[in-house]
């Protein structure tokens, strides 16, 4: 098998899917039970939360167990729009963010009245800093921006972004980071939210986090509990959220070397996909995460070849696994100013540092099969 789809969602490390066992087996109990086992399990859950703050360099009570990273996003947003609506009523996100956060801000223009500027972008998926800068207003509470985009990745700026937003005391910034954990340095200094995965980084899937800064306050969106700070009502997922500091810990090693590694396979995997007559490469290596890598085979129904190279093991994806059932054109490719014929055939392969050259090259390999085989579109 060759995978190539590691931006939706990666396989379980087995060290934390060992500690997960164990955990499962030994503290099963309630961690808001208030006798000992309960209290033992919460102390486990709580010292999870110290490790992963600081990795993170924040503080322990600015860690929020989410169940996701889409939960993160709604947590952020949704919680600090009805928190600062007295303050206004418009939000500042970009045209290319992920489901998660686009749909936030629809239902929040649609139900509850608010007013949201999407951001432009170019060619390659880049922002404007002087279109943000311009959009903040008077009544803006809010600006949430990607930093790394999960369909074509690049990868926005976000410390020139921070010192534009930081000129304006009454308007959060909240980042959603999911895909940048684990590739790129993060640092949450000038940050106000920012929402993170565990699936993303070799854990658990239904695990997650949302930083929020002490001096920024949201509307919980789960009432009915103390859990989270008064902020997430519910029993605690205490195994999940106790072995996230170690998916954390292992995502966060060599990571230099990983690094390194997926760079050089990148630059492969174009070079290789280069040699193949028509394919069009979407992601600018100039702006661009190297961990993605998104193409185009004009006159091909990119769902058709995914499946054609299915039959080979070979497993990669067409767009964003939380938007793969909407219509022909992904939402972020439509965005991009290209032609129909590139942005209705895009697919997208994911690398890690467990992708190699001979992946690369049997991938190719069979994808010029597949081009070769399969019918145009007319």
């Amino acid at each position: 098998m060759i995978y190539l789809d590691y931006v939706a969602t990666t396989p379980l490390n087995p060290e934390v899917l060992t500690t997960y066992h164990n955990l499962l087996e030994k503290y099963f109990y309630n961690a808001d039970s208030i006798y000992d086992k309960g209290i033992e399990v919460n102390r486990l859950m709580e010292h999870s939360r110290k490790l992963v703050s600081e990795m993170l360099k924040v503080k322990e009570d600015e860690v929020i167990f989410t169940s996701c990273g889409s939960e993160a996003n709604n947590m952020a947003i949704k919680g600090t729009a009805f928190q600062y609506q007295n303050r206004g009523k418009h939000i500042i996100t970009t045209a290319i963010e992920h489901s998660s956060v686009y749909e936030t801000c629809k239902e929040l223009e649609k139900v509850f009245g608010f007013e949201v500027t999407y951001l432009d972008v170019d060619q390659k998926g880049c922002i404007s800093l002087q279109q943000l800068q311009d959009s903040i207003r008077d009544d803006t509470i809010l600006v949430s921006i990607m930093y790394v985009n999960n369909e074509i990745g690049v990868i926005n700026p976000i410390e020139e972004i921070k010192k534009i937003v930081k000129k304006h005391d009454k308007v959060k910034l909240h980042f959603d980071m999911v895909q940048a954990l684990g590739k790129l340095p993060i640092n949450l200094e000038d940050v106000d939210l920012a929402s993170f995965s565990a699936h993303k980084i070799y854990g658990l899937k239904g695990s997650g986090l949302l930083f929020k800064r002490r001096s920024t306050t949201i509307v919980p969106l789960i009432s009915g509990g103390q859990q989270e700070f008064g902020l997430r009502g519910g029993t605690s997922n205490a195994c999940s959220n106790i072995v996230l500091a170690k998916t954390l810990r292992l995502a966060l090693e060599n990571f230099d070397a990983k690094t390194k590694h997926i760079d050089i396979i990148n630059k492969y995997a174009r070079e290789c996909l280069q040699q193949i007559p028509g394919i069009v490469i979407n992601s600018d290596e100039s702006c661009c995460i190297s961990s993605i890598l998104n193409f185009s085979c004009p006159g091909y129904k990119p769902e058709v070849i995914l499946h054609d190279l299915e039959t080979k093991e070979i497993y990669l994806s067409t767009r964003s696994a939380c938007s793969s059932k909407t219509s022909n054109v992904s939402r972020i490719m439509a965005q991009l100013h290209l032609d129909d014929a590139i942005a209705s055939s895009a697919l997208r392969i994911s690398f890690s540092e467990h992708t190699t050259k001979e992946d690369i090259d049997q991938f190719c390999y069979y994808l010029q099969d597949s081009l070769g085989k399969l019918k145009k579109q007319r």
